[in-house]
């Protein structure tokens, strides 16, 4: 691939061997060597090399010199050590697609059908067809078992299907599962008696409910497997280093790094703080029709995704990807992965011409595609004791601003889940290193163990 920069920097392709050089650094790839910019007056003196590192890296970087930190040796994110992660597995973390299986837009189609593709017409006025209620019975088998793993002294982060047995209600949770992986992909749940239970109940009724539907996966560098979307002060416009579930601000459409999300409410705000939902499906078949050109540059891996630092030694601090493409076999569908503030937080890098800059023409596609979204979402209120669950694959969701109550009253409040779907157990086949790991995805930042702490921290 052409490199978007050149100038007194050492370049990287996509992948490559760094061989360090004393002050000098220069990179190998099977087609073509750069080292630092030719326009010095006289070419660096021939030095013994250092060592050889294999090192992955988006193509068109700019790295100052010395060479970067060496990355961390890999490990198996499947044989965890079990002092750090209870259940021997380790969350994945975020990665860059396989580049050389992404495909061109060419490839991609002009029309998507099927399940998945919906509009907000089909579901306002049909609550059945996507809200349930659960029974008397459903709560008290799910109370039962709570109870029960409180009493085993198991701790959170070690909870699992097979140490919290929902005989019936474990059956309804594997058929929502199939649909929202390969169907309308959303689910509201009510009457999870969040308002009766304690902190401890809820989240271990909840977490319970999740291990039905996916493997929970860390949701940020603290290694947080029980998110907490709720205000705690911090200031969202620094959108840099700021995680915005962490404040009262607009969401504006996105998807999370986990195939589904789960969101629980235990407190309502004030006002506000509401969600909406797409079908990507049904919003990708109108920019084909209306936005080809913003369609096209959607399929390009032309955009860098912000980590905001929560990164393990020796990765970079963005990602650079598409925001669709196509699975990588499986069913050969339309997968998005996508988030505005993530993208605009990078001007750290940009300004200092380390990566481009947003194009024009991508800040054009960013507004279309939200403006779209907008215009086709399902509109819903969580109350106290709903639960959303919803795909990460081919969904987008948002949320409104918000404004808490006043003081001793409490602040809105929602327990989150991320969970992984690997593609051997019915995930979808993504573009992705880590397609087949069970806990595919998430935010691991070297070994930091996972924690389900019962409040926000």
């Amino acid at each position: 691939m052409a490199p978007f920069y050149r100038g007194r920097h050492v370049l990287i392709s996509q992948t490559c061997e760094l061989s360090i050089r004393s002050k000098y650094s220069i990179i190998r790839s099977s087609s073509f060597i750069w080292q630092s910019s030719p326009s010095t007056s006289k070419p660096p003196p021939t030095l013994p090399t250092i060592t050889h590192i294999p090192y992955t890296m988006a193509p068109g970087i700019l790295v100052e010199e010395p060479a970067a930190q060496l990355p961390q040796v890999t490990k198996s994110n499947l044989d965890a050590p079990r002092h750090i992660f209870p259940d021997g597995i380790r969350t994945s973390g975020q990665h860059p697609p396989l580049y050389d299986v992404l495909k061109p837009y060419s490839e991609f189609p002009k029309e998507i059908t099927g399940r998945t593709v919906w509009k907000r017409d089909d579901f306002i006025n049909n609550p059945e067809k996507w809200v349930h209620p659960f029974t008397d019975e459903e709560v008290a088998e799910l109370s039962a078992t709570a109870d029960a793993f409180i009493a085993s002294g198991t701790p959170l982060t070690g909870i699992s299907k097979e140490n919290f047995v929902l005989p019936k209600l474990g059956k309804v949770l594997t058929d929502l599962r199939e649909d929202l992986l390969n169907g309308k992909g959303f689910i509201l749940f009510k009457r999870f008696p969040a308002d009766v239970w304690g902190p401890e109940k809820n989240a271990v009724a909840y977490m319970g409910l999740g291990t039905y539907l996916g493997y929970f996966v860390s949701q940020n560098g603290r290694g947080h497997v029980l998110g907490h979307v709720k205000d705690v002060g911090d200031d969202p416009t620094q959108i840099h280093t700021v995680r915005i579930y962490r404040t009262a601000a607009r969401q504006f459409f996105h998807a999370d790094d986990g195939d589904i999300v789960g969101l629980l409410c235990v407190h309502r705000a004030q006002e506000g703080g509401e969600s909406d939902i797409v079908s990507v499906h049904n919003v990708w078949n109108i920019l084909q029709k209306e936005h080809p050109d913003v369609a096209e540059t959607l399929t390009k891996p032309i955009w860098y995704f912000d980590r905001k630092g929560e990164v393990s030694n020796g990765q970079e601090e963005w990602v650079r990807q598409p925001i669709v493409y196509i699975e990588n076999g499986g069913q050969g569908r339309l997968y998005c992965k996508w988030d505005p503030y993530y993208v605009k937080s990078l001007t750290r890098f940009s300004d200092k011409g380390i990566i481009p800059p947003l194009s024009e023409e991508q800040l054009h596609a960013l507004k279309v595609l939200e403006d779209t979204c907008q215009q086709e979402a399902l509109h819903m209120v969580l109350e106290v004791g709903d639960i959303q669950f919803l795909s990460n694959a081919h969904l987008l969701h948002a949320r409104t601003a918000y404004r808490d109550f006043a003081p001793p009253a409490p602040r809105r409040h929602l327990l989150r889940l991320w969970l992984a779907t690997p593609e051997g157990e019915g995930g979808w086949a993504l573009p992705m290193p880590d397609s087949h790991e069970k806990k595919r995805g998430g935010i691991q930042v070297n070994d930091t163990p996972p924690r389900a702490p019962l409040d926000a921290e």
